[in-house]
């Protein structure tokens, strides 16, 4: 972090992927480093990268999110860094989470949006008629799970890291929150039982 040092001041959060990372300072800029083609390189969106209120990270790229619900990205193109194919629909964007090659961001009426790898969770078109009312999502190294208002849950992604959770579905009711390791999800149901797949 040397060449960057001195612009590290009053930061407010750091992020990382496996290479570099980035840091919102007070007033909303970003300051990053490390690897150029892991994010640690922002100059092609640097001027954008104003008003930044959360980052999230996949293995090698990063997402921001504006004051606006606008979202700016950059790091491997293939991996999150490239945002483009969905960028007219990325407002209001309230939260995004990323498997370690892709994206996946919650809209304020509650739609999902995916970008990034299509195996490993950039896809979402197989579950998107069931992405309604989301109100939290978590990643495995490739699988995504969103937990929907009524307590039931939506996977995709990798069927062997989490994406398929037909085996579990019926038991996927009430849930209060999923965790993740890189390759399973366990979630907690309102009753203080457990449910995993993966």
């Amino acid at each position: 972090s040397s060449r960057v040092q001195d612009q590290l001041r009053n930061t407010q959060q750091i992020c990382h992927t496996y290479g570099a990372f980035a840091a919102i300072l007070e007033g909303g800029s970003v300051v990053t480093w490390g690897v150029p083609n892991y994010g640690g390189d922002s100059s092609r969106v640097q001027d954008q990268l104003r008003n930044v209120q959360q980052i999230s990270a996949t293995g090698s790229a990063f997402a921001a999110i504006l004051a606006d619900g606008s979202v700016v990205t950059w790091g491997n193109r293939k991996e999150g860094g490239d945002s483009s194919r969905v960028q007219d629909q990325l407002r209001n964007v309230q939260q995004i989470s990323g498997t370690h090659y892709a994206f996946a961001a919650i809209l304020a009426d509650g739609t999902v949006v995916t970008w990034g790898n299509p195996i490993w969770g950039g896809d979402s078109s197989r579950v998107q008629d069931q992405l309604r009312n989301v109100q939290q999502m978590c990643g495995t190294q490739s699988a995504f799970a969103a937990i929907l208002a009524d307590g039931s849950v939506v996977t995709w992604g990798d069927p062997n890291r989490g994406g398929d959770s037909s085996r579990v579905q019926d038991q996927l009711r009430n849930v209060h929150q999923i965790c993740a390791t890189a390759f399973a999800f366990a979630a907690i149901l309102a009753d203080g039982s457990v449910v995993t797949w993966g």
